[in-house]
């Protein structure tokens, strides 16, 4: 510690240094987690898009996208993934996505959902933005925000010195059964199929 005024040292009061309250006694040390033998683990994954104001990475390994049938509920806003042999069972209703893992600056996994293309190619500017964010995302940090003018998302590249993302030791289908839990399609009985049919 030091004078602010001189920057000479102030010598440390033995009656505080002696204190079992000190907080520097107390804190804890940056890689506790580690020497304590804990490990994070991940029970949840949300399916969305990144927040406005999020500086997020996209996985970079194409193992680690898909794309897929999902099931939305726009005004709730969830989405449910639909098994393959229920996609010919539900015509109109389902909607072609990539779902693309992605992490944001506090290491906060996601699944970024974003609509291909039509059956004839064409694609609307949000979701061609959005594709376009992706893309730059796998290989910088970038924040995406809704231009309404434009009619599209508007992309920012971070500027500073972020340093690369730390994607956790989970494969893809460990992510998607996270992120679906409870939210995975596989016979017409389900509650969100009955709920579509209002019954």
């Amino acid at each position: 510690m030091t004078d602010s005024q001189n920057n000479t040292p102030i010598p440390e009061d033995p009656a505080l240094s002696n204190n079992p309250f000190d907080p520097q006694k107390l804190r804890l040390s940056q890689n506790y987690g580690a020497s304590a033998g804990v490990k994070k683990l991940i029970t949840t994954i949300p399916v969305r898009k990144p927040g406005k104001q999020d500086f997020v990475r996209v996985h970079p390994d194409p193992a680690y996208s898909i794309e897929t049938a999902v099931l939305e509920f726009k005004e709730e806003g969830e989405t449910f993934l639909v098994a393959p042999e229920l996609w010919d069972a539900l015509p109109g209703e389902l909607t072609s996505k990539a779902l693309l893992p992605t992490i944001n600056r506090q290491k906060v996994i996601s699944l970024w959902p974003i609509r291909l293309p039509g059956e004839d190619g064409r694609i609307d500017a949000w979701n061609q933005s959005a594709m376009d964010a992706a893309m730059l995302a796998q290989k910088h940090w970038v924040r995406v925000s809704a231009n309404m003018g434009l009619g599209a998302y508007d992309v920012y590249e971070a500027t500073g010195e972020i340093p690369e993302p730390q994607w956790p030791e989970l494969d893809l289908g460990q992510l998607l059964e996270i992120a679906f839990k409870g939210k995975f399609i596989t016979d017409l009985n389900h509650p969100a199929i009955k709920r579509l049919r209002g019954e």
